[in-house]
């Protein structure tokens, strides 16, 4: 987007265009799109001030490829995706900080932008760890004030950058976003409405119709082989033949894109069909004894992680693999448990995930394991005319280990194996991790008087 023209008219100050009369009746619904700028590496900075305005990245699993990647790291030539290896020789020499994925410190972090959201607006939708919909009514001239206070709320208690775009679409409001990500003079807020009309034209003429929310790759292939090669074209598109030659959701964008809501907030969203719990090893899992290691950490987590939704399974799904191109030999077992009833229950769900082992083969190098959980329900749901299920069991185990891990740290208490204190040879390597700064009582921040 750097080619994009400004979007607001040279010398025109993007606060009193934004007090101009262009936006909709005061009782139209808008709505505003909050994104942390590069949220891994921003949480980072927080707890470790001395990182801003140097180069960071961020590592995947094991300490693999950059996953996050600072505005300093990308203006030295570092690349998204790029392996950590590769990367290290020429670290010191272009002041490179590398961190491991500290996925404790960037959940928690990402609950508390989300909770400073809900305290600006009664209309939030979750869209990812580090982005948020939130709706928003009143007079045009609370607009502006409304954004900029929102972005200086989280800046002031969470010390995270955020760049805040508003229009009367979420597609609207994702493009917005965009443009105050990219032009420092709107200082992380632009209002979609407030973009002189020309302006926008022109923006959307030279943006790739790839940069839609919710246009990807492939689709992007086809509207080019149709003629649709630009966001201008998208929306110039006739929005019935765009639905009969592709799909009700991109009709939608398309009058999304004219200023038409489509596409409602999500405040409460379904439960999600699934949940999957997996990792891939540090060093290779060859022997049933660690297998059962593994999978009963990784059912205990995944209970937490039910009970954190409030909610229950009532298939367990429960699988390894070695390596995709690994020259040993290859095994894939996989086996799904029905559960007696719905469930969170650690112990329940741990029984239920040692049916793997029978299926491995000694000596096989496996290389990732998981859990997927199904057929989910909201917690003390009870499945009806299942008549020949057994009355579910109370559940106290689980309440209790939570509250444990709250006051004590997430690993300061387990089930059987995985409640082992020293760390696991075939645990995930992260060799340069921050210390969990908000979830651990012994890694919490000692300031010096």
């Amino acid at each position: 987007m750097n080619s994009a023209p400004r979007p607001v008219a040279g010398g025109d100050d993007p606060e009193t265009a934004a007090r101009e009369p262009v936006l909709r009746a005061p009782s139209h619904q808008l709505f505003a799109l909050i994104d942390v700028n590069s949220f891994y590496v921003s949480c980072q900075r927080v707890f470790e001030p001395w990182l801003n305005g140097r180069p960071v990245v961020v590592l995947s699993n094991n300490d693999g490829c950059c996953i996050a990647l600072s505005k300093e790291a990308k203006d030295a030539g570092v690349q998204m995706g790029e392996p950590w290896f590769k990367l290290a020789p020429r670290a010191a020499r272009l002041g490179l900080t590398a961190r491991s994925s500290n996925y404790e410190l960037y959940g928690d972090m990402s609950s508390r932008v989300m909770q400073v959201i809900g305290e600006h607006s009664p209309q939030v939708e979750i869209y990812s760890i580090d982005e948020a919909f939130a709706g928003y009514r009143g007079p045009l001239s609370t607009v502006l004030p409304f954004a900029r206070d929102l972005r200086a709320d989280i800046r002031r208690k969470l010390d995270l950058p955020v760049c805040v775009g508003m229009g009367p679409t979420k597609t609207l409001a994702k493009l917005a976003n965009g443009l105050a990500k990219s032009f420092d003079h709107l200082h992380g807020v632009c209002i979609w409405d407030t973009v002189p009309e020309s302006a926008r034209d022109t923006l959307l003429s030279r943006l790739p119709v790839q940069k839609v929310w919710g246009v990807g790759r492939r689709m992007a292939e086809k509207l080019q082989a149709a003629g649709i090669g630009t966001v201008a074209d998208l929306r110039h598109a006739d929005p019935v033949v765009i639905r009969r030659r592709f799909s009700v959701t991109l009709m939608r964008t398309v009058l999304e894109l004219r200023g038409e809501p489509c596409i409602d907030l999500e405040e409460s969203r379904d439960l999600q069909d699934q949940l999957i719990f997996s990792r891939s090893f540090a060093r290779p899992v060859t022997t049933a004894k660690e297998m059962e290691e593994v999978i009963s950490n990784y059912a205990q987590r995944a209970a937490s992680r039910l009970r954190q939704r409030s909610s229950q399974a009532k298939t367990l799904t429960v699988y390894a693999r070695t390596a995709a191109h690994s020259p040993w030999a290859q095994h894939a077992p996989s086996t799904t448990v029905p559960l007696r009833s719905p469930t969170s229950d650690p112990l329940a769900l741990t029984r239920a995930a040692k049916a793997l082992l029978p299926l491995m083969i000694e000596g096989t190098r496996y290389a990732k394991a998981g859990l997927v959980l199904t057929e989910l329900s909201r917690a003390g749901e009870q499945l009806a005319f299942d008549l020949f299920a057994e009355p579910a069991q109370e559940d106290s185990l689980g309440p209790l280990l939570e509250e444990i891990r709250s006051k004590a740290g997430a690993n300061a208490i387990g089930l059987g194996r995985s409640g082992m204190k020293t760390r696991s040879a075939w645990e995930m390597r992260r060799d340069m991790m921050s210390p969990r700064f908000t979830t651990a009582w012994d890694e919490v921040l000692e300031v010096s008087a």
